[in-house]
């Protein structure tokens, strides 16, 4: 499975550029098919010897060495919800092991199936108001099954927990800059991630418009461009998700620099994926700048560079 998953990085980058994902279906002890990214990924094993951690929320299942490195192990169906697995489960169980936020981190999942290749198109949103649709970030029918496809950020937010605020040298550097009309669009899948993205832009004082995914960003820009032309002007930048249904970043940023009237918006692109492939790909679809997420600090920091940038070009368009 390992050689499967990671075969080539430079064949899924291709992938990314047109609008592609590779996921990896695994199940939880039922019928019901799950899904992660592929990108996410670094290896699936058999389920190591687990360490047990005291007063560590109970879906840790414990931590394990894997290849020198000392991973957090996290029960994937207790922590949607779905049961704790018995003893006897982990045994013969699998993990997942994914690499994203700057962490490694692994995932206790029943079986493992294969790796398929969509279109983010045949990916998509999960119906607002289900039971399920709290954990999950997208949907996606594969060979006449619908597969849930993971919030993986939102459950490792909710188990291991997340930093959040911005530090005050950071406020104190960048916070004098914005303007409570500059305005910030701002386009992710993952619940938790907008409500990080935005509690930062909220600290640094700057009003933002939320999206779920990249067709959504480019309806509203165009609406924006059309009937609402005074939002445009308020817009300081785009702050988007690489990774998401329906259309992802790199498209999204093509579209944007492909349209006269918006080719000018300042986009930053944000991964919880790690690796050269993504700044390569940011160049390419001509994106202004890329972060992995999420620290907040880190973030602040390029919303800063860009709000500066922003106020040179409203000074030098009303000179």
């Amino acid at each position: 499975m390992k050689s499967n998953v990671m075969s080539s990085v430079d064949s899924r980058t291709q992938l990314a550029g047109r609008n592609r994902l590779e996921l990896l279906v695994f199940g939880l002890g039922t019928d019901q098919r799950f899904g992660i990214n592929v990108f996410k990924v670094r290896e699936v094993i058999r389920c190591p010897k687990l360490t047990d951690v005291p007063h560590s929320d109970s879906s840790i299942r414990g931590i394990a060495d894997v290849r020198g490195h000392t991973i957090t192990v996290i029960d994937l169906s207790e922590a949607i919800g779905k049961g704790r697995m018995t003893e006897e489960q982990v045994e013969n169980a699998f993990v997942i092991i994914t690499e994203y936020n700057r962490a490694v981190q692994g995932f206790l999942v029943h079986s493992v199936d294969r790796i398929v290749n969509l279109s983010w198109k045949e990916v998509l949103t999960p119906p607002s108001g289900t039971n399920n649709s709290n954990f999950l970030t997208a949907v996606a029918r594969i060979d006449k099954q619908l597969v849930e496809i993971i919030d993986v950020e939102q459950i490792f937010a909710r188990v291991v927990g997340v930093a959040d605020t911005v530090s005050d040298d950071v406020i104190g550097e960048f916070g004098e800059i914005a303007k409570g009309s500059d305005l910030v669009l701002v386009v992710d899948d993952s619940v938790v991630a907008r409500k990080q993205v935005e509690g930062t832009l909220e600290q640094m004082r700057l009003k933002s418009v939320v999206t779920k995914n990249g067709q959504e960003a480019i309806d509203t820009l165009r609406r924006w461009k059309e009937k609402q032309p005074e939002q445009l002007e308020r817009l300081a930048m785009v702050v988007s998700d690489i990774e998401m249904p329906t259309m992802d970043g790199y498209t999204l940023t093509s579209l944007i620099r492909q349209d006269p009237q918006l080719k000018g918006i300042y986009v930053i692109l944000h991964s919880s994926l790690s690796g050269v492939f993504n700044e390569t790909m940011v160049k390419q679809v001509g994106a202004d700048r890329f972060i992995p997420k999420f620290h907040p600090d880190d973030l602040a920091r390029v919303v800063g560079d860009a709000l500066r940038r922003h106020e040179v070009h409203h000074a030098v368009n009303e000179a």
